[in-house]
């Protein structure tokens, strides 16, 4: 006899079948770049976040290589006890650096990154301001934390500024945003949050996981394109795993900050150091990063050739400068099915669906690499067309 809680579980899982918000995993074979073999199908792939094509960067696997013989595989323990090589201190000294900030800290994961600040900072008394549309892992952390939240209109700065002025000067206060929106690809308005921040003596901490690399002349990310200080952005947190092309994350800001991380932020103190080899691979594809300016200009190209291609396609065009350009089809059913027909086609692009994104807003999340051409995102836009015009027979609310 199956036991209740398990009955339990199976009916949830029936109900997120019935309404197409079903996940699964595929199976990639060989390394990250556009045109892969996905499930045994060949596939053109506009899904990964290796915004700068790093990920599969000949110089970056060597890197790999080399502290793979130097250093082994696994780090072996806590950054703290002896895990915490020469070159994780050196990746540390070039993310501040690059960065702009007094030092950086590394972590496991960007989620370990978000929760270990909000656990360091916040206490169950403290305030927590978060953007609505903020990143699962901010909005778990504050959870986590258990501090007093409270979440603002989407990128509206006033909003965040009124709820701010309502909470007590004596509490320990945090704004959270993220830099660019993981699934619209917008910006948060960062100098007028900064300025709201500033006024009220509170943390300003900005989650840039998908800004670093892509945006600002040299890569820095948001706070460059803002041309924002330290002082104005005190805790930036920024992961690896996207336009660099490794995995990991980081905190960067004050030498108080990240000693006070390094003293209280549990999910870095009971963690095992990220691999040596991954710290070294980073160093290199940081520097690529900072130096091969080229990247971002073609990504703005392809930015603008794929929006000139939903326009043409009477598709609304996307309120994004950044790689992640999402075409909205309102339900999880029809996003669902549009994503299956294209995967048919040869062309792999993911269906988000709630409680990821809204209700109502389920959607196509295209992202682009530096690593595909013209050609490719031609192929996408064709594929794309042909697609839609056999789904908006079946789904005639399909925009």
């Amino acid at each position: 006899m199956t036991a209740a809680p398990e009955v339990r579980l199976r009916q949830r899982l029936d109900a997120i079948r019935a309404a197409g918000r079903w996940r699964t995993p595929r199976i990639l074979e060989g390394p990250q770049v556009p045109e892969q073999v996905i499930d045994g199908h060949r596939v053109l792939a506009f899904c990964a976040n290796d915004y700068l094509g790093l990920a599969a960067d000949p110089r970056v696997t060597a890197a790999a290589r080399r502290a793979l013989d130097a250093y082994g595989l696994g780090a072996g323990a806590a950054h703290l006890v002896n895990g915490h090589t020469r070159i994780h201190a050196e990746l540390e000294e070039d993310l501040a650096h690059f960065t702009g900030r007094a030092r950086a800290l590394l972590f496991s994961t960007g989620y370990m990154a978000n929760l270990g600040v909000l656990q360091a900072l916040a206490g169950r008394h403290d305030q927590v301001l978060e953007d609505r549309l903020n990143h699962a892992s901010l909005i778990d952390a504050s959870r986590l934390v258990r501090c007093r939240v409270r979440r603002y209109r989407h990128a509206d700065p006033d909003h965040a500024a009124a709820l701010l002025a309502e909470t007590g000067a004596d509490q320990s206060r945090i704004m959270v945003t993220d830099g660019v929106f993981s699934m619209d690809g917008d910006l948060a308005p960062l100098p007028r949050l900064a300025h709201a921040a500033r006024r009220q003596a509170a943390w300003l901490m900005v989650d840039d996981a998908h800004g670093l690399g892509v945006l600002g002349d040299q890569g820095g990310g948001s706070c460059e394109h803002f041309g924002l200080s330290t002082d104005d952005v005190p805790i930036l947190m920024g992961t690896l795993g996207k336009a660099f092309g490794t995995a990991g994350a980081f905190v960067a800001g004050s030498e108080t900050l990240i000693e006070g991380l390094m003293q209280f932020a549990r999910s870095y103190i009971y963690t095992t150091a990220m691999p040596a080899a991954l710290a070294a691979a980073t160093r290199v594809s940081l520097d690529i990063a900072r130096r091969e300016g080229w990247r971002r200009e073609h990504l703005r190209a392809l930015i603008k050739r794929l929006q000139q291609g939903f326009l043409q396609l009477g598709l609304p065009v996307p309120a994004s400068p950044t790689p992640i350009q999402p075409l909205i089809l309102g339900s999880s059913r029809v996003a669902s099915a549009t994503a299956a027909a294209l995967f048919e086609a040869g062309v792999l692009v993911p269906a988000i669906r709630p409680p990821t994104v809204p209700e109502g807003t389920a959607r196509l999340r295209i992202t682009l690499s530096a690593r595909h051409s013209e050609a490719h995102v031609d192929r996408l836009l064709e594929t794309l067309e042909r697609v839609l015009a056999r789904t908006r027979r079946a789904y005639p609310q399909v925009p």
